[in-house]
């Protein structure tokens, strides 16, 4: 029937229950008579047709047999599915049941499905509501439906072959009439393999009005004949098989019935001419019933964020009915799967993609979920495979470990002065440093020579990081020679004058001078190479190609712009060692003049670091923006991006959002190979106000933004997150008015609609261009902040990403994980929100790497039995890390910096910064 795939070990909370206007079964549903016997039989119809039985007790749940279906399947998803029967009398007789399984909530987007064995299952759903004629379309679209279903079935055309399976198989009513459409469309389908082909059949399929539609009979007041159904976005009404109505979730206030009537409340609009309460006859109660239960799930499903708590049983009376949503919302499910399904991805084994390109062995041979294999779980096109935006440190454990008495001796004969410490972090750092230099000098290696790159751009990056690669190498060795020295007169209790770095410091700082002119260059280099990249579209692709290799961990941008990064880290190095000096000391007033030298350079540097940072920022996010191509604009800043959920006729739906000083853009993540976030539309904050509005539309966090030409609501995941978005908002809405005045419509180029509902008017006629000019672009990164905000569901800001330029570490760690034993050595870089992990720090590349947005940062309690020093815990859900520091000064330097990026900048650090940090 169906490969099996690797099942979750954590319990599915599954529920079944009715769906579909006929009835399936509730998970607390239990016959009001049952044979005797403890044990019953129970048949369960296949979506491919086939039988399947299933022993279960007589007392047992509808859940529990939902369940073991689920189990049967290696079915993960399983919150999109459930157990339709007929009649009630056949749960009478469960002797004489059969059972169907069935898809019971239809996603409007098929890349919310993240596993391929789910996507065939609703393939298969599909090619069912196609023959029974449930599912009806115009005839070009069920002639390129049913190519699809046929590629997946015989593969490629054939033209003998493809005519005489359509004369054996009927898929569509009428199929003869069609024929040599099907064959055409068959025709072009050469070299899909069956899950692509499922891929493309429910890209085809998502745009049909019908789509997911369940018919319930029904007439309105004057009688005329009328069909209801419920879909993710509200209430629909037809007539016949075309939708003469639709009654969004934001503007039902309520949803009843009394006897046969089924009752809408609408929302208070003056702009509408329907009246408050809208009555619909119906068969029966039963039915009437039936489909408000349906109404219930399907909005609890797609527009709450956490499954509705049950209300109190009341002591004496009942009034209405007690049904609730009981199960994950689509949320849930989502933030399950991608953040507690996906424990790693290790870029140096490869990475194994969920992409309709692996068939479900594979996946069950390779993508072992909680093992040694990575296994990634995203929503994306199915062409390309790319690293999970969310991996983590999930490394084999065997070898570079460390015993514990080993490390407890080696520990011991390190000197204890904290100078050490501070002087060793400088080592570890500037290890890092020259690596990262590296990556600009191989850059170099690899396109110099090409004939796209013009003189302008060799002469400001390539002429200016070759002298100061080589410098930094020579002053990287005298302080390890300066470290080796320090811990040996240590361990042989040798007086010498080599317990100090202050003049070694000062010394390259004084050589660094000179460099200055060279160091202002770097940043016009950020500039040229925007510029050339423009003018050459050769020279795009090398570039681009050149970050998709394993050793450009981070942006190149960010690389181009280390050197003035690491002025600021010498100058933080330096400000400790003062600190922790006597002014007799013998090292502080080599530090205290080194400090002076790089405080005149930084102070030198500072203005074009500030605008080289928001530079920088701004062309990252145009990588991660679809449909609009004038971002960088002078005096635009970047403020805050971030995930909220925007309130629409299709319910609440998850958007990503980007702040500027001049506009608010709002996107969502599109459905192709480059993982890049479509622009819905922009809110300009001339003439904007702001006002929470969590009691006026029953939304927690909720909040909305009036502007001069619409009005958005828009939810934040919590508190926290409302307050940060709402005062950021309101002091952006401040500058515009100050400086800039009414802004132009600077996105009138690129959007042809603004309004939310664009990306999903599409008519059937546009089915025929499933190959967009969106799709023909090239492979994005997956893992930047943006999609990480995005998964976890969280904002940063221009303030948050300032503070982790300047809290950037390096060095050997040990981990552990929560369930495992021995600690495990391993070089870790903390850079961009994100640890990145090595076995040495003479790797090229990372491992892997787990971004900390979202993570928490504590001490282990005693109940988890550490009993080490200078440990740390990392953890976000169900993910625990724990990690062992050499001394207390490299313990607290560690948690710093980790809480610079797991603690989002306060609104007083906002305002202290703001002259420091104008953005």
């Amino acid at each position: 029937m169906v490969e099996p795939k690797p099942r979750a070990s954590a319990a599915q909370r599954l529920e079944a229950q009715e769906t579909l206007g006929i009835s399936t079964l509730d998970p607390g549903h239990r016959p009001p008579t049952m044979p005797p016997g403890r044990h019953v039989t129970i048949k369960v119809r296949m979506l491919d047709d086939t039988e399947e039985v299933f022993d279960i007790s007589q007392r047992a749940s509808g859940k529990v047999l939902f369940d073991l279906v689920c189990t049967h399947l290696n079915l993960v998803e399983g919150d999109y599915f459930g157990l339709e029967y007929q009649d009630h009398k056949m749960i009478v007789r469960p002797k004489h049941v059969v059972l169907r399984f069935v898809v019971k909530f239809f996603p409007p987007d098929h890349a919310q499905l993240l596993e391929e064995l789910t996507r065939y299952l609703f393939a298969l759903q599909i090619k069912h509501d196609l023959a029974c004629g449930r599912l009806t379309c115009n005839d070009s679209s069920a002639a390129l439906l049913v190519s699809h279903i046929i590629q997946s079935e015989i593969g490629d055309f054939e033209e003998s072959q493809s005519r005489q399976h359509l004369l054996n198989n009927s898929y569509i009513p009428d199929q003869m009439a069609l024929m040599d459409k099907i064959m055409e469309f068959h025709s072009n389908n050469g070299g899909q393999t069956p899950a692509e082909s499922d891929y493309q059949l429910l890209e085809v399929v998502r745009r049909l009005e019908l789509y997911g539609v369940r018919l319930h009979p029904a007439k309105d007041r004057e009688g005329s004949k009328l069909s209801l159904a419920v879909a993710h976005t509200g209430v629909l009404v037809f007539q016949g098989h075309t939708k003469i109505n639709a009654f969004n979730w934001s503007n039902v206030r309520k949803l009843s019935f009394k006897r046969k009537r089924f009752l809408i409340k609408l929302r208070p609009d003056l702009n509408s001419s329907y009246q408050d309460t809208l009555e619909f006859l119906m068969g029966s109660r039963d039915c009437c019933k039936v489909f408000w239960k349906i109404c219930v799930e399907y909005h609890a499903f797609f527009s709450l964020f956490e499954e509705p708590k049950a209300r109190p049983k009341p002591v004496l009376f009942t009034r209405g009915s007690s049904f609730r949503f009981s199960g994950r919302t689509q949320k849930q499910v989502i933030d399950y799967l991608t953040l507690f399904l996906i424990p790693l991805s290790i870029p140096s084994t490869g990475v194994v993609s969920n992409s309709p390109h692996l068939s479900a062995s594979s996946v069950n041979s390779q993508g072992i979920v909680n093992g040694q294999k990575p296994v990634e779980l995203c929503g994306h096109s199915p062409d390309i495979r790319q690293p999970s935006p969310l991996t983590s440190p999930l490394l084999n454990d065997a070898g570079s470990v460390r015993t514990d008495d080993e490390d407890e001796v080696r520990r011991k004969r390190f000197p204890t002065d904290k100078a050490y410490f501070i002087a060793k972090e400088l080592l570890t750092t500037e290890r890092t440093y020259l690596k990262d230099l590296e990556v600009v000098t191989s850059f170099q290696d690899s396109v110099g020579k090409d004939e796209a790159v013009p003189d302008s751009l060799k002469s400001t990056i390539f002429t200016n990081f070759a002298p100061l690669y080589r410098f930094q190498s020579v002053f990287l060795r005298e302080v390890e020679q300066r470290l080796a020295l320090w811990e040996g007169c240590s361990n042989a209790h040798i007086k010498g004058d080599y317990q100090r770095i202050g003049d070694v410091m000062l010394k390259h700082l004084q050589g660094l001078k000179p460099l200055t002119a060279h160091l202002q260059k770097h940043s016009e280099a950020l500039v040229e190479l925007e510029k050339a990249c423009r003018g050459s579209p050769r020279l795009e692709v090398l570039v681009r190609d050149f970050e998709l290799q394993k050793v450009c961990y981070i942006p190149l941008n960010v690389f181009i712009l280390r050197p003035l990064h690491r002025l600021m880290h010498y100058k933080q190095i330096l400000e400790r060692l003062c600190k922790h000096y006597p002014p007799a000391h013998v090292d502080f007033r080599d530090c205290r003049a080194a400090l002076a030298d790089v405080s005149e350079v930084v102070s030198q540097l500072h203005g074009s670091m500030i605008k080289m940072e928001n530079f920088q920022k701004l062309l990252e996010l145009m990588k991660d923006l679809i449909g609009i191509d004038n971002l960088v604009t002078p005096g635009r800043e970047f403020l805050r991006l971030g995930c909220l959920s925007k309130l629409s006729g299709k319910g609440l739906q998850q958007r990503m959002f980007f702040l500027f000083n001049d506009v608010l853009l709002y996107t969502s993540r599109g459905m192709t190979a480059t993982n890049q976030f479509k622009v819905h539309g922009q809110l300009p904050l001339y003439g904007m106000t702001i006002r929470e509005s969590e009691d006026e539309w029953g939304v927690p966090h909720a909040f909305t933004l009036v502007g001069q030409r619409q009005s958005v609501v828009v939810a934040a995941s919590s508190l926290s997150e409302m307050e940060k978005w709402m005062e950021d908002i309101n002091m952006a809405i401040i500058l515009a008015e100050s400086i800039n005045g009414p802004t132009s419509d600077w996105l009138a180029s690129s959007l042809t609609d603004n309004k939310d509902s664009c990306a999903e008017a599409e008519s059937e006629d546009d089915l025929m261009a499933s190959r967009t000019s969106l799709e023909r672009q090239a492979p994005h990164r997956g893992n930047t902040t943006v999609h990480v905000c995005w998964h976890r569901n969280t904002s940063v800001s221009m303030v948050d990403f300032s503070i982790a330029v300047e809290n950037q570490l390096s060095g050997n760690l040990l981990r552990k994980f929560k369930n495992s034993n021995g600690w495990q050595k391993l070089w870790v870089v903390f850079t961009n929100f994100s640890l990145f992990f090595y076995k040495t720090h003479e790797d090229d590349y990372p491992l892997a790497s787990l971004p900390l947005l979202g993570y928490s940062v504590t001490i282990p309690t005693e109940s988890e039995n550490i009993h080490k020093d200078y440990v740390f815990k990392l953890h976000f859900k169900s993910h625990v890390y724990y990690f062992r520091s050499e001394s207390e000064y490299n313990f607290d330097r560690w948690m710093e910096v980790i809480r610079s990026a797991t603690v989002s900048a306060s609104h007083n650090c906002i305002l202290s910064r703001k002259e420091s940090h104008p953005y």
